[in-house]
């Protein structure tokens, strides 16, 4: 019998409410935002991550830690997201537990990509797209340009590349791909293509204007916004 593979939640709405988060997806992305800015391994457990996550809320965190706990162990650890980082050693409790250890979290490649696409980590999220986009390895002609072209629009259109970004991670939520680490331009091709064609239509009108026709073009954009 196969398994059906776990997808995570962050997108997921109220169906009568299209534009407020379930409490699974604001779990979820309360999780992946704690790990994407939470550097010591103490505060990345599962009880960190509890308090964390009920102190912004402010509600106790005895409340939503088994619900975390299935986030983790349930969805965002077998989907890829999250795994774990190491364990804590325990001075006091069961003897079991003491040796065993209690686990501490971390961000895969994939959980680095998803986090990106989380607003509520602001300016951190374009750093950590930088990031990873800087250590992709650019075997062919097609990768540099996606490589070089995404370093450069994150400094001049980082509003564009979110919306790139959204897209292809809200495609890996929905199950459209399987996968999206590593980053490479057929996956992303597969998903944005279509999405972009309003974009590449502009640009491309843009490259042929004349200078008068740019300025036009420019001001028309400045009175919208």
């Amino acid at each position: 019998m196969q398994v059906k593979k776990s997808t995570i939640a962050i997108f997921d709405t109220f169906k009568t409410r299209k534009n407020k988060f379930t409490g699974e997806a604001k779990r979820q992305r309360g999780i992946i935002a704690h790990l994407a800015t939470e550097q010591s391994p103490d505060l990345r457990t599962r009880t960190s991550i509890a308090h964390a996550i009920a102190k912004q809320h402010g509600i106790l965190w005895q409340n939503i830690y088994s619900g975390i706990f299935r986030d983790l162990d349930e969805v965002l650890i077998p989907a890829g997201v999250v795994r774990e980082g190491g364990r804590l050693p325990l001075r006091r409790g069961p003897k079991a537990l003491q040796l065993e250890g209690v686990p501490f979290y971390e961000l895969t490649d994939t959980g680095i990509l998803v986090a990106s696409s989380i607003e509520e980590l602001s300016d951190n999220r374009m750093q950590l797209l930088r990031s990873y986009i800087s250590s992709l390895s650019a075997s062919d002609s097609d990768s540099k340009i996606m490589k070089e072209s995404m370093l450069f629009l994150i400094l001049v259109a980082p509003s564009f590349v979110s919306k790139i970004i959204n897209e292809y991670i809200y495609a890996y939520s929905s199950g459209t791909i399987d996968s999206i680490a590593p980053l490479d331009i057929k996956k992303l091709r597969s998903v944005i293509s279509k999405q972009i064609i309003v974009e590449k239509e502009l640009v491309e009108a843009v490259i042929t204007m004349q200078q008068n026709q740019r300025e036009l073009v420019t001001n028309f954009f400045k009175v919208l916004t």
